[in-house]
């Protein structure tokens, strides 16, 4: 078969996602350790720690909690065990994407201005390179659930506030989700994309702005229905218990008036935008106490009495609190949590079980992100080699993880040091997906969506990921890889992979293979997919007598193994 009729074949092949994304080809994954439990989609097993991983799960480990699997990492995990590499990674010093842009605006000329391609540098060098993979991969779950986006002009024209919040999702990722709600809450970013900035208090002829006091409830804490711990729908008659009404969210956005810029005085011109202070876009929300709400404030059973003298900060607490006890938070949170790391479909007792270590860590603490965490990635369905081949185990990856993995896993560099990445938006002429950039509050996708008219649909599974998918988006990847992969991506070429590994074994596709199926695939590629890679590689030459030649045969062979792996299904669908 020809390389270009392989190319069809695979882009045919990654159409079939359009239909489903579940199931996989035969694995050849490892067994090792101690994840040699086999639950069930109800049972009632406990999280496990593999102590002894194969580099097959060292590899698959990596790609849920990191943006991708490398040789030294899948060697780190296999010396110190899953467990061991999440303790190290939550020791690790946070890397901040701010200190990068005030880094670069102090090289601009006069007149020049940050903008958001300075994000996608510091996003891209740190998803590549960073140390503390694990709090910038959780920081990118985060940012899906607290949504920003720098397609509002209010975001995008400050690239500072973007990376200033993408930072406090970093530093609250490893701790208590009670302090993250507030740091959200209180974020100027959040401020101003969903307009509780300078929110004023009623008057008769003004009600306070809804619209944080909304979200914050639907998307951020509780959902819109009422949840048995295991994720499931509590009924009444058969149908669904809504968690609040619009009274409650009338109740919260009083809560939410008084607060504003950041600054040495709370005077109304500040509070209103006038003489602003050079650290506002990063500093958290100040309260105003003249333009809080002093009227009772009512929402999910707790009431606020009126207030004689405004008091913000007590208003916040109340509020805050509330929706952190609320018994929703734990299974909601968690659920798609375990979504953005591991898996579409988590059985209930998956989410009972991290909706557990949300409500205590078992030293008595709710809300540890740490204990979530180690709930998350150490659970029986997502170290148990017999899982990966469940119809409904694994999640689709999205297009900046797609990216992310070959980055890590063939050690590119930047020749600038920079990672010169721009917009990669488009779905025809590149991945279709940038960093902080969702169309809306409710990020690319929603944790829910099911691809209407397939058979994930019929199996009554969830595919969030697919919201991003079509005939488009399919082909403008496919374009892009296979570009990217032997020349590089960004600007004039700057972030690229010399393959120097792959190269001392491109003489022997057999070892080639097997070194990109462990980086990318975990070792799951199937015997029919490596049988094709094969077949076109060694259609390939190698010259005995022209070095030139040779050289050029031997990258692409690897170009051949490395796009043809990031095309499949196999790669596509995270297992």
């Amino acid at each position: 078969m020809s390389f270009t009729q392989l190319r069809a074949a695979l882009a045919l092949s990654a159409l079939t996602l359009l239909a489903s994304c579940g199931g996989g080809g035969s694995s050849t994954a490892g067994s090792g350790g101690a994840a040699a439990v086999t639950p069930g989609r109800d049972g009632n097993t406990l999280p496990i720690e593999v102590t002894n991983p194969t580099d097959a799960q060292a590899s698959r480990f990596l790609a849920q909690a990191s943006f991708g699997a490398t040789s030294p990492g899948i060697t780190e995990v296999v010396a110190g065990g899953d467990n061991g590499w999440l303790t190290s990674q939550f020791a690790k010093p946070q890397t901040l994407h701010r200190d990068y842009l005030n880094a670069v605006a102090a090289t601009l000329a006069a007149g020049t201005t940050l903008n958001q391609n300075n994000f996608f540098e510091t996003f891209w060098k740190q998803a590549a390179t960073g140390d503390d993979q694990l709090r910038q991969r959780m920081a990118f779950a985060l940012s899906q659930i607290f949504v920003i986006s720098m397609q509002d002009a209010g975001i995008g024209d400050n690239p500072v506030t973007a990376a200033a919040f993408y930072d406090m999702l970093g530093a609250d990722a490893f701790g208590n989700f009670r302090k993250l709600l507030e740091d959200v809450s209180l974020h100027p970013a959040m401020g101003v994309y969903l307009t509780s900035i300078h929110n004023q208090k009623e008057s008769s002829t003004r009600t306070p702005d809804e619209n944080y006091g909304r979200e914050v409830m639907q998307l951020m804490t509780i959902g819109l229905y009422q949840l048995n711990q295991d994720g499931s729908l509590k009924l009444t008659n058969g149908l669904p218990v809504e968690t609040y009404t619009s009274a409650d969210i009338s109740g919260m956005a009083k809560v939410f008036t008084g607060w504003s810029w950041a600054g040495p005085d709370k005077t109304n011109t500040r509070f209103f935008g006038g003489t602003p202070d050079p650290d506002r876009y990063w500093k958290p929300m100040q309260s105003y106490p003249q333009y809080h709400s002093t009227a009772e404030k009512s929402f999910l059973g707790v009431t606020i009495p009126a207030q004689t003298t405004a008091n913000p900060e007590a208003s916040l607490k109340i509020a805050l609190d509330t929706l952190f006890n609320h018994p929703n938070v734990g299974p909601f949170i968690g659920r798609q949590l375990i979504q953005r790391l591991v898996t579409s479909n988590p059985s209930p007792a998956y989410v009972a079980r991290v909706a557990a270590a949300f409500a205590d860590n078992g030293a008595g603490v709710r809300g540890d992100l740490q204990a979530v965490i180690r709930a998350i990635l150490l659970d029986t369905e997502a170290r148990t080699d017999s899982r990966i081949g469940a119809i409904d185990s694994g999640k689709l990856r999205e297009p900046i993880l797609r990216l992310a993995g070959w980055m890590r896993a063939f050690n590119v560099t930047s020749t600038s040091g920079r990672f010169l990445l721009t917009n990669l938006d488009d779905a025809l002429f590149s991945i279709g997906q940038s960093p902080l950039r969702s169309p809306s509050v409710f990020n690319f996708y929603r944790p829910g969506y099911v691809p209407p008219n397939t058979s994930i649909a019929a199996a009554n599974l969830v595919a969030p990921e697919m919201q991003l998918t079509g005939d488009t988006s399919v082909v403008g990847y496919l374009n892009t890889m296979r570009d990217i992969v032997p020349n590089g991506i960004g600007t004039s070429r700057d972030v690229k992979s010399s393959y120097a590994t792959e190269l001392t074994l491109a003489d022997t596709p057999d070892k080639l293979i097997d070194r990109v199926n462990l980086l990318l695939l975990a070792n799951q590629m199937s015997a029919t997919l490596r049988s094709q890679i094969l077949t076109a590689m060694n259609s390939v030459a190698i010259s005995a007598t022209d070095a030139t030649a040779a050289d050029k045969a031997r990258r692409n062979r690897i170009s051949l193994a490395v796009f043809l792996t990031l095309a499949s299904n196999e790669y596509l669908v995270q297992k």
